[in-house]
């Protein structure tokens, strides 16, 4: 099975000792994210999230099927996460690694079992139709900070997304298309984002975001995800080392930074696009001569 290209011990020593030295190879603060540009496509609900040289596409898409028995009044939301081969050659089509694996759980976890999209806004017609939205994870350059970089793709995806209008008549419903009729957004509770924290020397050294390097020298690392609230959604720890609870509580306030920062950073990305979007409506509307 194909692996990850390793980094030699010289260049390991390296970096345990920049960081002892309290220096970071790119140069960053150890609290600093690296450089995101985030991206909407021209249909709605496509987002193009570049954090560093790791570069993740969710693609959003709803169709139109029958709710679970056990879920009447709900609609079917689901990730699907994707690692292309040309991200890295430790990434195989059929054969899930490890971080696939682990991407998928937090994700699944982080987005949709704290009920960030309202399913039953979902619902068209209770135990017979309902909207089943998907969300396609496309890692596609893999430099470190993939759950990061993919939990804020998912949901400035989710947010930038509009949904169908139907007409329901007794238990027959018609989806209008959006010529006939302006999509909707959808109905999002709250919004979760993971700031992942990678340890090394038993815990004394915490960094955000490593990159790919940095990742394969850490001892272990912790994913908190929370909302702009403070409220968290989960915390995960991998790896042997212990982490001293006072160091999990400094944590969790650094991440509640990053978090607010990073919600208003979508936000302002999401505004941008509904301007560029309304610049051929209504302002050629307003600047329209009078016919007369």
């Amino acid at each position: 099975m194909p692996r990850e290209a390793e980094i030699s011990l010289v260049e390991r020593d390296f970096i345990q000792k920049a960081l002892e030295e309290g220096v970071r190879l790119d140069g960053r603060d150890f609290n600093a994210f690296r450089p995101v540009e985030l991206t909407f496509g021209d249909e709605f609900g496509v987002a193009d999230v570049q954090l560093g040289k790791t570069r993740v596409i969710v693609r959003v898409s709803v169709d139109v099927a029958v709710p679970p028995p056990e879920r009447k009044f709900d609609g079917v939301f689901q990730i699907i996460t994707e690692f292309s081969p040309m991200a890295s050659p430790a990434f195989e089509v059929g054969r899930p690694t490890d971080a696939e694996v682990i991407l998928s759980r937090v994700l699944e976890k982080a987005i949709r079992r704290s009920n960030a999209l309202d399913t039953e806004s979902l619902c068209i017609i209770a135990g017979l139709k309902c909207f089943a939205l998907r969300a396609d994870v496309h890692v596609v350059d893999h430099d470190g900070g993939l759950i990061d970089a993919s939990c804020i793709a998912v949901m400035a995806a989710l947010q930038h997304f509009r949904r169908p209008d139907v007409i329901v008549e007794g238990e027959k419903a018609i989806v209008l298309s959006a010529r006939e009729r302006e999509p909707i957004p959808l109905s999002i509770l709250h919004q979760p984002l993971s700031v992942t924290f990678s340890y090394y020397e038993e815990g004394n050294i915490f960094l955000v975001d490593a990159d790919l390097a940095e990742e394969q020298v850490r001892q272990g690392e912790i994913i908190v995800t929370m909302n702009r609230h403070g409220e968290i959604c989960q915390i995960n720890k991998y790896g042997g080392a212990p982490v001293d609870p006072l160091d999990l509580l400094n944590l969790n306030n650094i991440a509640l930074q990053k978090v607010k920062d990073m919600s208003k950073f979508i936000q302002q990305k999401l505004d941008e696009d509904a301007k560029r979007r309304d610049a051929g409506g209504l302002m050629a509307e307003l600047s329209a001569e009078n016919a007369r």
